[in-house]
């Protein structure tokens, strides 16, 4: 049957695994759900356990619906979501059953803290962390440190999401250079972790675990795991990477120039430079790639989330419809949209229902519907939430190609890519063609099997990626909807200054 190899996709939400032919063919896909827990104000956590879990049922079910043999499987990669902070001891057994997530901003005091002695621009100019410093796991060290030190003296390593499914899968430690520049404590320029950071913190570098390349082989599995997965004791594990730095290499981002939209839960602009791209302004992030660049976005937290907000609570009746009569509930929704014209009506949707980014004004900004009328219908104001989430985003493409050429194609990935409606509102909004190609989804579990296709040998370089991407669809910017958007865009950062006030206000009021 010749070679095959998987992709673990460790996402937020739950595990793909995707089951590729030699040539980056996607032959089978199967998803496995798992849960996060909210106990507490900035607490956000999952458990390690699940994770392996979902690997486990996961794999098995793309092994057996796919027909493929144990020994069918030669090699296999993996995107992990970020900022992960699993604390093991020397058996390199987790000391938490719940852990931390890249969400989790309980560490919020200690970067403060930090950051009175350190500078935040410093650390941000050696680092490339651009996401709300509380996120990033050398932070979430400290509060260990401080708030559990029986815990913190028993730490041998602290890991990331996907190093703990390698060593599940291997029995190593280790991590690459992608998800370590992602800690808080890791010069980009370096390419190693900053002795002054650390020093500054009090921490010492073995804390963290040595640091391979994407494509290096960690090893081969295991037995107890092969047993588990159902597939080959040689099959060879490749370190893989942090989600956006895959996404990045899938979404065809492994040369220098190129950049890519992500459409998903949270959406993101992001470029491949040879360089980092920094900005106190807008404070992209910045995860090295591969061994010779960087990616490097801006990102919004609520896309396809403050879509779906819309859809829940605007349109319930189109969800039961949808599910009664086994139809796409975005097609009824888009079908809707369409019947507003560009701009909707003068509706403008902010969607941070979350809260700001770094690149605003304040943290308390919140969301809202602006300019609503009577004569607004359902269908203005659902494009309005397509269009909000464009034009926040816009916010990003506006900072970043302040500091950055950013190409005149833009490639979409992500589930919201499928949206026909939302790619022409987005090539409209930012004057530029997009592209989607068949690769929407699978965009971070292409990257990894990449990473391991190259690292064992199956495939010379990354320029298989380019072959593997069919052109589905290109939206050419509409001249005069490009002009209203245009004064639309503008009306809609005044009022997100404008809503960052009024959140700071309503912070205050004791309900």
């Amino acid at each position: 049957m010749g070679k095959k190899m998987i992709a673990w996709d460790l996402g937020t939400g739950g595990n793909k695994a995707s089951l590729y032919n030699m040539d980056g063919t996607c032959i089978a896909e199967a998803f496995e759900p798992y849960e996060t827990f909210f106990p507490r104000h900035g607490w956000h956590l999952q458990r390690p356990a699940d994770w392996w879990n979902a690997i486990v049922r996961s794999t098995n079910k793309l092994m057996k619906e796919s027909g493929a043999a144990p020994g069918d499987i030669y090699c296999c990669g993996i995107s992990g979501h970020s900022l992960g902070a699993v604390p093991l001891d020397r058996n390199n057994i987790p000391l938490l059953d719940e852990v931390p997530i890249w969400s989790d901003t309980r560490a919020g005091a200690q970067a403060k803290a930090f950051f009175r002695e350190f500078g935040r621009e410093r650390w941000y100019n050696i680092t490339g962390n651009g996401v709300n410093p509380a996120q990033y796991p050398v932070f979430k060290a400290v509060w260990y440190r401080e708030n559990i030190p029986e815990l913190y003296q028993k730490i041998n390593k602290i890991i990331g999401t996907k190093d703990y499914i390698n060593l599940r899968l291997t029995g190593r430690v280790a991590t690459d250079h992608s998800y370590a520049s992602g800690s808080g404590a890791y010069d980009l320029r370096k390419w190693r972790f900053s002795k002054e950071i650390l020093d500054a913190l009090g921490i010492h570098a073995e804390l963290f675990p040595e640091v391979m390349g994407s494509m290096d082989v960690v090893g081969t599995v295991t037995k107890e795991a092969a047993e588990q997965l159902g597939v080959g004791k040689d099959m060879l594990v490749v370190c893989g990477g942090v989600d956006n730095s895959m996404m990045a290499i899938g979404a065809k981002g492994y040369k220098s120039g190129r950049a890519y939209i992500s459409l998903g839960s949270s959406c993101w602009v992001a470029l491949t430079a040879d360089r980092p791209v920094l900005d106190t302004q807008g404070y992209p992030y910045v995860f090295t790639l591969l061994n010779d660049f960087y990616n490097s976005a801006l990102c919004i937290a609520a896309g396809g989330t403050a879509y779906k907000w819309v859809r829940d609570h605007i349109a319930p009746d189109l969800l039961r419809q949808a599910k009664e009569c086994g139809e796409d509930i975005y097609e009824l929704m888009q079908s809707e949209a369409r019947k507003s014209p560009p701009g909707a009506n003068r509706l403008i949707f902010n969607p941070c229902l979350g809260g700001g980014m770094p690149f605003d004004k304040s943290f308390y900004l919140r969301g809202g519907f602006l300019g609503l009328d009577f004569k607004h219908t359902r269908g203005d104001m659902i494009r309005a939430a397509l269009e909000g989430i464009a034009y926040n985003l816009g916010v990003c493409v506006e900072l970043i190609s302040k500091v950055a050429s950013v190409p005149g194609e833009i490639l979409l990935v992500g589930g919201g890519s499928k949206n026909a409606l939302w790619r022409q509102i987005l090539a409209d909004c930012y004057n530029r063609k997009t592209v989607k190609t068949n690769v929407d989804e699978q965009a971070a579990a292409l990257g990894a099997v990449a990473c391991a296709a190259v690292g064992t040998g199956l495939w010379n370089d990354f320029e298989q990626i380019d072959k593997l991407h069919k052109t589905e669809s290109v939206c050419e910017p509409v001249r005069e909807n490009v002009e209203i958007y245009r004064q639309m865009f503008e009306i809609y950062k005044r009022s997100a200054e404008d809503l960052s006030d009024i959140g700071d206000a309503l912070a205050q009021v004791k309900i």
